[in-house]
């Protein structure tokens, strides 16, 4: 695999972690939403945390479908396991929670489970044509 697709697998790992984290730290301070009163979601979009957080998981998105673009989803998902060890480490070291010996169990399989995946080429069937670029106006005749 290139330099660069590495490069999409890695900012999965860092956009996502630090979206989730983001999120979860401005939600904490913004305080609990009921379930009868949802628009009061709208009340915090002004938190710095939360918009941050978005904007993280937007880019977490588009790094999601650009690597599908060229990887099979087998190969994706366990490759961006990592991010379960640095969610974790965010939680503990900038959102003081507390994580316990059974989570990173779980933690540490599903990282073992990714050193067993990895060995697998990246795309196991036929690579797809890619999408030509259409002009709109051609596309319309």
């Amino acid at each position: 695999m290139s330099f660069r697709k590495y490069l999409v697998i890695l900012s999965m790992v860092v956009f996502g972690s630090s979206g989730d984290a983001l999120l979860s730290h401005g939600m904490k301070t913004s305080g609990a939403i009921d379930i009868h009163h949802l628009l009061n979601v709208f009340a915090m979009l002004p938190n710095p945390y939360i918009l941050l957080g978005i904007f993280s998981l937007i880019v977490f998105m588009w790094s999601y479908m650009t690597a599908l673009s060229f990887a099979d989803l087998s190969y994706v998902m366990p490759a961006t396991a990592i991010s379960y060890v640095v969610m974790t480490l965010l939680s503990i070291f900038w959102l003081h929670e507390h994580v316990g010996r059974e989570r990173w169990s779980g933690i540490l399989f599903i990282v073992l489970g990714v050193g067993l995946v990895a060995g697998e080429p990246a795309r196991t069937g036929d690579t797809p044509e890619p999408v030509p670029n259409v002009n709109p106006e051609e596309a319309g005749r």
